[in-house]
């Protein structure tokens, strides 16, 4: 019996499948089945589905309580493949695919589909686009051969099997939610922020503060309204160019200190007050839209919510259910251990190769015993801090460790040259981006009218330099979590968050023990397949806890 099933939902609500021979064509005839759920829950046997788009499919099968092992996501596997090509920004979708091949007028993508906040109807999504099987499969044959021209066939297929399985992990995380407490979220902001007044105005201690800095300054100023704050100051006879944090603390008046403490409170009341709670937390459950690959590096994002911008005091609504555990999990100093597998620097290899404080091992090595300079190094290194003390931290550096500066540096060089950049596994970096839209949401430089002294093209190739390590990163926990998913399928245990270098798992609490073992084993085999025969150890630091805001 085949072991990968081809799968197209039908215009009439059915479902079209088709067995998958190991060369990726048809190994029999398709069938027409009423029924998606059982369509797929008749098949066992099958480790891998072959279909349009996991947002189209998998929530619907979760919802009847169908999960499956594996899918290959064709319209993912077309963004990476475009990407691959030299072709970032051409429609995606798999109707687009095939017009392509079949040498046809290419439709646009549809428009994404909005965060689902439990308010708007059905009647005003988007309709699903259908496409017939035998054209999907079409379309899967050319993936497949297209993989096979790639620089390196194997890890660019690698790499699409784990965006498709971050697909599903995705898919999964925003079924389940993630534990949140409505109740202490509310007791929080009561504390933090007092009482509200009738017609939605600031809270008690809101106003309070207002009051404060105007008083401080001797005229009304709003607070809010960064302009009015720099304006005040200059009345004061105090020059400021901003309202941010670290310009006003080297500021001596009076408004300084109620005015960053309202700026602090009022970021909580606008983005996790009392809307937010209303909008974004049902039975039990903050729901927000995760993203896999949702940026050009690879990370995640969230549609709506901000879930990956909690801030500390919030997390404390992060909260178990009884009897059950958060294991909140972070890998430890990640990037430079993934520039120590991609470059393959002997000498960076053996620091990462234990589970002690990389920076302290470089610092023992480089820089004296001086971790601080160290870790400045590293990170100059990856982010582009090449001038001033960056560029003699650089320097000691690339004298320990040639071969990783060198990797970033060439990175950092195609990309002012404005050639393709890739991660580890195949992922691409566009050399420049033309459409303002299109490079805010791939967080690329733009690619404006040269300035005369090469500004745009640096900019790039800051961005490439940390490209390479950050994508690689992203690679390397797509593996992780799925691998993850696959440990914790047998247990009760559900993952309920992911951000870069950070997984939550919910689990009832005699099953912590587990999780734990199956993160490190996950971290370990995901290095494994990643980057294969290296020394290189990804640690994490993992901590079972009631409340998020106690793992910290």
């Amino acid at each position: 019996m085949a072991d990968r099933w081809a799968l197209a939902p039908a215009e009439d609500g059915g479902v079209d499948v088709a067995p998958l021979g190991p060369d990726g064509l048809p190994a029999g005839p398709v069938r027409r089945e009423s029924d998606l759920a059982q369509a797929v829950r008749s098949r066992p046997e099958v480790t891998r589905w072959v279909w349009r788009s996991t947002a189209e499919v998998y929530p619907r099968l979760l919802a009847t309580g169908v999960r499956v092992e594996r899918c290959y996501d064709v319209e993912d596997a077309e963004t990476l493949l475009l990407g691959h090509e030299g072709r970032h920004g051409e429609p995606r979708s798999a109707a687009a695919a095939l017009a392509r091949l079949r040498g046809g007028p290419v439709p646009p993508d549809p428009p994404h589909r909005p965060a689902d906040r439990g308010a708007q109807s059905s009647l005003f999504e988007p309709a699903a686009t259908h496409m017939p099987l035998q054209d999907l499969l079409e379309v899967y044959a050319d993936q497949q051969r297209r993989h096979d021209r790639t620089t390196h066939p194997d890890r660019m297929h690698l790499l699409t099997t784990a965006e498709s399985a971050g697909m599903l992990v995705a898919a999964e995380m925003n079924r389940a939610g993630m534990p949140w407490s409505a109740e202490v979220h509310r007791e929080m902001l009561h504390d933090l922020l007092g009482e509200r007044y009738a017609g939605g105005g600031e809270p008690r201690r809101l106003a309070e503060l207002a009051d404060e800095v105007s008083t401080a300054f001797g005229h009304r100023v709003r607070p809010d309204l960064p302009a009015e704050v720099v304006k005040a100051f200059a009345k004061a006879g105090i020059k400021v160019t901003s309202t941010r944090r670290w310009e006003l603390r080297s500021v001596d008046h009076p408004a300084v200190e109620p005015l960053l403490e309202y700026k602090r409170l009022y970021r909580i009341w606008v983005a996790h007050g009392w809307s937010w709670l209303r909008d974004w937390v049902r039975d039990g459950r903050f729901r927000p839209e995760f993203q896999a690959g949702g940026t050009v590096t690879g990370r995640w994002v969230t549609n709506g919510g901000g879930a990956l911008q909690i801030p500390k005091v919030i997390r404390r609504a992060v909260v178990a259910d009884p009897g059950w555990r958060l294991v909140v999990a972070d890998a430890d100093q990640m990037e430079p251990r993934v520039l120590a597998a991609i470059s393959r620097d002997p000498a960076l290899m053996e620091v990462a190769s234990r589970e002690s404080d990389l920076y302290q091992s470089v610092s023992d090595r480089a820089f004296s015993g001086d971790r601080d300079q160290a870790k400045i190094a590293v990170l100059g290194a990856m982010y582009g801090q090449t001038s001033g003390d960056g560029l003699k931290n650089l320097a000691a550096l690339r004298r320990r460790y040639p071969a990783a500066v060198a990797y970033v540096d060439d990175a950092a060089r195609a990309g002012e040259e404005g050639r393709l950049v890739r991660t580890w596994l195949g992922r691409t970096c566009p050399p420049a981006m033309t459409s303002p839209d299109a490079a805010e949401e791939a967080g690329i430089p733009l690619d404006d009218s040269p300035a005369p002294d090469g500004g745009g093209a640096r900019a790039r190739g800051r961005f490439t330099r940390n490209f390479v390590v950050q994508g690689s990163a992203a690679d390397w926990t797509l593996l992780l979590l799925a691998a993850l998913r696959r440990a914790c399928a047998p247990l009760a245990a559900e993952l309920v968050f992911f951000q870069h270098d950070e997984v939550i798992v919910h689990c009832p609490a005699e099953e912590t023990t587990q999780v734990i073992q199956a993160i490190q084993h996950a971290s370990a085999l995901s290095a494994r397949l990643t980057f294969g025969d290296t020394p290189v150890r990804f640690p994490f630091t993992t901590a079972a806890v009631e409340c998020y805001a106690d793992a910290k």
